[in-house]
């Protein structure tokens, strides 16, 4: 039997009732309604094993996925990594659960695989800014350049990570605003972990004046920092005298803390600066210029 052959048997056979042997002088009510009953039967009968397919195998690929978090968990696996294969494994068996639903309509399948390959390269090629997306998404998971729970700057944005997706990587910002950030924009850029290491640096310039004695502010300024319950003593905090300014004498002032405790530091340390100051008579000054002005006859 040849293609032609093989089409028209396929046209004229709905239902395992080959119409071409019908004849149409015989059709009557009776016969319609029985034609069209048994073709609804079989219809329904597939939408109906359709649907239980796609609702079953929804709720056992949830069931998988839920299972393979549970053990990710279990093997004490990285978070970062843990959502992003999870994502996968979740869009993977969806794939599979809508495929089979459609076979199971009468669909064939292998043909409608082909299709979607086309179309999937395709859209590949109209969305490659989606798979660079992704690429630089599993370029994350492997290198780690950040993980959840990291403050970082990058893409041009900065936030604590929450968590990193297929495509992007979810930022919280200090006051509460959500940032969803393409994957590619952060890898293709400078990216700043604040929360790579265990302990900071903390970097304070303290002006005074020309007038104050140095080593009375060398004096204030070292004991703030020695005294600070959250300064670490190794590494040792850092005073020196930097820059001799147009308005005033700057001090380098660098303690190191724990990271969790870099802003509290920095703030405590910059109030008690002023305190400290007012109480000991040295002057933080204002800038100023001074102007000289010549009389001639």
């Amino acid at each position: 039997m040849d293609s032609n052959t093989t089409k028209h048997a396929a046209a004229t056979d709905i239902g395992g009732i080959d119409i071409s042997k019908i004849d149409p002088s015989k059709l009557d009510v009776n016969t319609i309604m029985d034609t069209a009953s048994t073709l609804g039967t079989e219809l329904g009968i597939k939408v109906l094993t359709a649907g239980a397919i796609f609702f079953i195998g929804r709720w056992i690929a949830q069931g998988v996925v839920s299972a393979a978090r549970r053990a990710m968990t279990r093997m004490k696996m990285e978070a970062t990594l843990e959502k992003f294969l999870s994502n996968i494994l979740n869009a993977a068996l969806l794939i599979v659960v809508v495929i089979t639903t459609i076979g199971a309509m009468g669909v064939q399948t292998t043909s409608l695989l082909a299709v979607l390959g086309a179309a999937g390269l395709a859209i590949g090629l109209a969305l490659q800014g989606s798979l660079s997306n992704f690429a630089s998404g599993v370029l994350i998971v492997a290198f780690r350049p950040y993980k959840v729970g990291d403050f970082i700057e990058g893409g041009g944005v900065s936030g604590t990570v929450e968590e990193v997706q297929i495509f992007t990587t979810v930022l919280k910002t200090p006051d509460n605003k959500q940032i969803i950030v393409p994957n590619s924009q952060i890898m293709n850029g400078t990216i700043t972990n604040f929360s790579a290491h265990d302990i900071r640096r903390v970097d304070l310039v303290v002006g005074c004046g020309y007038d104050d004695d140095i080593d009375k502010v060398y004096s204030v300024l070292k004991g703030i920092v020695d005294n600070h319950p959250l300064i670490l003593k190794d590494p040792a905090p850092g005073v020196d005298l930097n820059t001799l300014a147009d308005s005033s004498v700057n001090f380098n002032v660098r303690p190191w803390c724990n990271s969790s405790d870099y802003w509290t530091v920095y703030n405590q340390v910059t109030e008690q600066v002023k305190r400290q100051f007012d109480e000991k008579g040295l002057n933080i000054p204002y800038p100023q210029t001074d102007i000289h002005v010549y009389k001639h006859d």
